[in-house]
């Protein structure tokens, strides 16, 4: 019996199955990046219209990624067990649902909960997109299918900016939230009937129906189908966190959950502070969201250029110099603060701090085996979530303390040091 999936088809070629649940997976990320975008965007007003304190958004911000690390720690690892399909279509009901429901918020504490809820479902969808993209894409060319999916989440961003920058001004930051919630809630169907369950997680995890539901995926791959399921490993640890730390995974699953704290800590600060800080420095709010904006593009640009340059120099080695690059932009800030070079400054640093950290999935899914991979994926991006909220809630005391915007991002450059060393100590058997 083969050994795993990538024997039963041709792996020279991608198929048409393939290609489909890739982009439904780019597709189910650019949700997620608009889904946690838009409170980044309608902060500005928020604030004004609320009289809140960058403190206390700090802590709105803070709520909601408190909500990913619970989807990501407790949701995801769900996949393992029920499979990845079927979380990717109940992440996509809270998300949809909750973010929708924003627009009810009266209150600081309404606003927070409906970003805690949104949150959970955001945390559970990026693991179980990761994995499932991992486990379709072909060997050869794994990291950068990886990070092309993982590169909707900018690419949702992006586009959530350029919309936010035409209505809000105009009506309001309720508007925002109502149209992301819509577009969430739409994409349901086409999950249902055109994502494909993992096939590695119907081998080797069994779950009813395996064989035939395998051989459907099969056939529409054109590949020749199984006649038995292959013998199963003794006693799988499905869904378990010790599983993250056996067979000599400890070590590494350590420097892979520092190099992602550190990273979410810079890149969560960034993400969520940049139209505010700009606002700040007096900039008219439509041009504080193209500021977002602009970093999420170059985010983009950073993530696919990371697939390709990693699958030929090597994933650990890229993502090092990405978030070194990062570092060194974040140092020199102060020199272009006020000048019309800080909108690019703001699209390099999106560039190396987004492509390096999803390069951190690609690890994590490389590290992991089938039976432990979303919990793996799952349990890295959560515990890197601490970071992330982290991240907005020092830098809203930085902001709230009146430091220069040259000593914020200097003040974040040190994690993203952090993250490119540890990056480099994580060992990876494949």
């Amino acid at each position: 019996m083969q050994k795993n999936t990538q024997s039963l088809f041709d792996p020279s070629r991608i198929t048409p199955l393939q290609r489909a649940t890739m982009l439904l997976c780019f597709l189910m990320n650019m949700l997620d990046g608009m889904d946690v975008m838009v409170i980044s965007f309608a902060a500005p007003s928020i604030a004004k219209e609320w009289a809140v304190s960058p403190e206390a958004l700090g802590v709105v911000f803070s709520i909601g990624l408190v909500g990913m690390a619970i989807g990501a720690m407790f949701l995801a690892p769900k996949a393992d067990t029920i499979g990845r399909r079927n979380v990717i279509l109940i992440c996509t009901c809270i998300m949809g649902a909750s973010i929708y429901a924003t627009i009810f918020a009266q209150t600081r504490e309404q606003l927070a909960f409906f970003r805690l809820l949104s949150g959970v479902g955001i945390g559970g969808m990026l693991a179980s997109t990761a994995t499932l993209a991992a486990e379709y894409a072909p060997v050869r060319t794994k990291d950068f299918w990886i990070s092309f999916v993982m590169a909707g989440y900018p690419v949702g961003a992006v586009l959530s900016g350029l919309v936010a920058a035409q209505v809000i001004p105009e009506q309001g930051w309720r508007i925002i939230f109502q149209i992301a919630g819509l577009a969430t809630l739409t994409t349901f169907p086409f999950v249902y009937w055109f994502l494909a369950e993992s096939l590695e997680f119907l081998l080797k995890s069994k779950p009813k129906n395996a064989l035939q539901r395998a051989n459907r995926i099969l056939e529409k791959m054109h590949a020749q189908l199984l006649v038995e399921l292959p013998l199963a490993n003794e006693n799988p640890a499905k869904g378990s966190l010790a599983t993250l730390f056996t067979d000599q995974r400890a070590r590494p699953t350590v420097y892979l959950w520092t190099a992602i704290f550190m990273a979410f800590a810079t890149l969560y600060f960034l993400t969520l502070w940049i139209p505010k800080l700009v606002s700040n420095a007096g900039l008219p709010l439509h041009l504080a969201i193209y500021a977002g904006t602009v970093f999420n593009l170059g985010a983009f640009v950073g993530i696919v250029l990371q697939g390709y340059l990693s699958s030929r120099f090597g994933l650990k080695r890229i993502i090092f110099a990405y978030f070194l690059l990062t570092a060194a932009l974040m140092s020199v800030f102060g020199l272009f603060a006020g000048s019309a070079m800080i909108l690019v400054l703001f699209g390099l640093m999106g560039f190396g701090i987004q492509g390096g950290f999803i390069g951190l999935y690609a690890v994590a899914a490389r590290l992991y085996p089938t039976e432990a991979r979303a919990t793996g994926v799952g349990w890295a991006i959560g515990l890197g979530r601490v970071g992330a909220v982290v991240g907005p809630l020092l830098g809203g005391v930085l902001i709230g303390m009146g430091l220069s915007l040259a000593v914020n991002f200097m003040i974040f450059a040190v994690p993203a040091v952090v993250a490119a060393v540890a990056t480099l100590k994580i060992d990876l058997k494949n």
